[in-house]
């Protein structure tokens, strides 16, 4: 039987990868993720790994543009424009926006459109606020989830830290009825340096991501891959089939 853990708080999209995010409050979560979420990464184009995209990790300045669409020349939920920290404004396939990105960085970029998204682990990421809470209390720090860029933040029932380890392997719904989209959790969420960069400034603060290895074994909230897609919204409630429960049904 599944129980209700808490209701969703916010609701993140990033439309290029490790720019500054858009906060919705409503989202189509399809098969592969939010619909419109990473679709777009710079190639770093002289890098042969076999992840090339450039992040926030490799160039922190990336948190401070900021993606967006101008209504007259909006195709689906992808951005037209970024504006650079410096306040002007690119198309975001212009030669300008990469130059600069390059610029920056030290080395051409490009930008690119992926069809299904480009993510790190999975492409779904889920948080508790508590979570968030504890970590920013643990670190001495006002805490702020934008630096764990989330996709979905939960409220949660039982205000516990690091509750979401206990989804692991289930399944969560977002929403009553037989419609109501839902993720399978994969895997606890291994943090990076991306945690101490603040969302505004791009500076580092290292007592952030310490404070989640010492308090968490370097991890702070899940991954998940979709099962039901449908209508996201703020203020649904979420309810968890636990693990055992789907062994059992099994």
């Amino acid at each position: 039987m599944p129980i209700e853990i808490g209701h969703v708080e916010a609701i993140f999209r990033y439309p290029v990868k490790s720019m500054g995010g858009e906060r919705l409050e409503v989202a189509k979560l399809g098969w592969h993720g939010l619909d419109g979420d990473r679709r777009l990464a710079f190639r770093r184009i002289d890098n042969r790994s076999g992840f090339p995209w450039l992040s926030a990790t490799n160039l922190p300045d990336l948190l401070l543009f900021a993606p967006y669409r101008r209504e007259d020349g909006a195709q689906g939920d992808l951005p037209t424009h970024v504006r650079t920290p410096d306040g002007e404004v690119m198309p975001v396939f212009g030669e300008d926006l990469a130059t600069e990105v390059g610029r920056r960085y030290g080395a051409p970029v490009q930008m690119m459109q992926l069809r299904h998204g480009i993510f790190d682990e999975a492409s779904i990421s889920v948080i508790a606020s508590d979570t968030v809470r504890e970590i920013g209390r643990l670190a001495g720090r006002s805490a702020d989830v934008r630096r764990f860029r989330p996709n979905i933040v939960v409220r949660l029932l039982r205000p516990v830290p690091f509750q979401e380890d206990e989804w692991v392997g289930g399944v969560l719904s977002f929403g009553e009825g037989d419609d109501a989209p839902a993720i399978t959790v994969t895997i606890r969420d291994v943090r990076c340096s991306m945690v101490n960069l603040d969302p505004d400034s791009a500076s580092p603060a290292p007592e952030v991501l310490k404070a989640v290895v010492r308090a968490h074994q370097n991890t702070g909230g899940i991954y998940g891959v979709v099962t039901r897609i449908g209508r996201l919204a703020v203020g649904q409630i979420i309810l968890l089939r636990a693990a055992t429960e789907k062994r059992e049904r099994g």
